[in-house]
């Protein structure tokens, strides 16, 4: 469906959930790959898997709340593959509670994952993107980036700086042929929301609960908010700047 081919792709958090499934499906479409992450056990599964589509792929060790880590990051990606066309930013880290239950630990590790690594990996391509006469950033955003949750003021705190943040960048970059958008997708099921059914004391009625607010009936999948971000990223969807796409069964077009 999709052709990357002579494309050079590089997705933080591609180590699970909607970046690994972004990872594959890009490298499916025929781009050379590179996950980043911070553990190394998953990124090698990672890597086995992303081998068997055939395309060039990479696993690096990256902690993008640390700018230096963000820069080495886009330098050997470069380094090793010659150009770099696309950015995904899909690491990120979820917390609730109250604004009372905020330590300010707390407020650092959510925002330097979700915004300042984000923010910092954009800063890093797009030297490289102008190199190459333009590229594409997709910066994984959440529903809590474009209204309000409960008992989840850090959290959508961050997801909304990520989305304002996408659609300024992209009007100071559009007329170099670099588009930027984000995508907002409600709970997907990913190894994030399985940790916090785990946590809950009956994770199968949180699950039911979750599912209940949902007009689509059900929560999302990884693979269906990959197919938004490797459109976005694809030369189908040239006009595409500034956007915030939801992808969430409906959750923030209804009024539960």
């Amino acid at each position: 469906m999709f052709d990357f081919k002579g494309k050079v792709a590089l997705v933080t958090g591609g180590t699970t959930g909607i970046g690994f499934a972004a990872a594959i499906m890009l490298a499916r479409g025929g781009a050379a790959v590179v996950v980043a992450g911070r553990g190394e056990n998953k990124g090698a599964d990672a890597l086995e898997q992303l081998s068997e589509t055939g395309a060039r792929s990479f696993f690096m060790p990256c902690d993008v709340s640390r700018v230096s880590d963000c820069r080495s990051l886009v330098e050997e990606t470069v380094s090793r593959l010659g150009r770099l066309d696309i950015l995904i930013n899909s690491a990120g880290v979820f917390m609730d509670g109250s604004i009372e239950s905020v330590t300010e630990g707390d407020y650092q590790k959510i925002m330097d994952i979700n915004v300042k690594g984000t923010f910092f990996m954009c800063k890093m391509v797009l030297p490289e993107m102008r190199k190459v006469g333009g590229g594409a950033i997709v910066n994984v955003s959440s529903d809590s980036g474009i209204m309000g949750n409960t008992d989840a003021v850090l959290y959508c705190a961050s997801k909304g700086a990520v989305t304002i943040f996408t659609k300024a960048l992209s009007v100071d970059v559009a007329k170099e042929n670099i588009r930027v958008n984000c995508v907002c997708p409600g709970d997907i099921q990913t190894p994030m929301l399985d940790r916090e059914a785990t946590a809950s004391n009956d994770p199968a009625a949180y699950m039911r609960e979750m599912k209940r607010h949902y007009p689509a009936g059900r929560v999302g999948k990884p693979e269906e908010v990959a197919a938004t971000i490797c459109f976005l990223v694809s030369d189908m969807a040239p006009f595409v700047v500034g956007a915030a796409w939801s992808i969430d069964g409906g959750l923030t077009a209804s009024s539960y």
